[in-house]
């Protein structure tokens, strides 16, 4: 069984999301970042943290890759042009969202306070703003890749609810619609049921 540590409310929520979506049993640890528990798994005390057996997985989408991969589900196979789609999906999101709100997280609270830049914040909304346009306009649906869900729609909706809640643009009709559909999945309603 899958050891996950790592708070619901965190970019454990990836992982905790996708295990719900291949049903793979797993036990949820809810660690804060920086704990003795996190740090005991990953010496820079970054959550989420996967064990399996005597491995520890680190990097929320290391760790999906890795699941999606050994489990053949919501992933395309290794060397097809889909997979190849999928991974350029997946650093865009890293890169255009995920960075983008990191970024501003760590000027609102978590940079010593003489080294944060609270104005940052109005070129990282506009940049985030300008991305999601960007995406909703390759958009084809259902998901990010057609009718396929992958990993990479896991990453985006969960960036998407973490940019609503740290008050960054997210009023694009296209997107909103995608991600509220996603948030319906039972998967995702059994992922929250566990927000302590």
């Amino acid at each position: 069984m899958y050891k996950v540590y790592g708070a619901v409310a965190s970019r454990a929520l990836r992982v905790i999301w996708l295990l719900e979506e291949i049903g793979q049993p797993y036990e949820l640890f809810q660690v804060k970042p920086h704990s003795p528990e996190a740090l005991a798994l990953n010496p820079s005390g970054k959550i989420p943290a996967l064990v399996e057996g005597d491995a520890v997985l680190t990097d929320s989408v290391a760790i999906m890759t890795y699941l999606a991969d050994k489990h053949h589900a919501l992933t395309y196979p290794a060397g097809t042009i889909e997979r190849a789609h999928q991974d350029a999906l997946i650093h865009t999101l890293l890169d255009e969202f995920d960075a983008v709100l990191w970024t501003a997280a760590r000027h609102r609270a978590f940079l010593p306070e003489e080294l944060r830049m609270p104005g940052i914040s109005d070129s990282l909304k506009w940049e985030f703003e300008r991305n999601l346009e960007r995406l909703a306009k390759r958009f084809v649906g259902p998901f990010l890749q057609g009718d396929k869900m992958t990993i990479a729609d896991i990453l985006c909706v969960h960036c998407l609810g973490w940019a609503k809640s740290a008050g960054f643009p997210t009023d694009n009709e296209v997107m909103m619609t995608y991600a509220k559909r996603l948030r319906d999945r039972d998967a995702y309603k059994r992922t929250m049921a566990q927000m302590a």
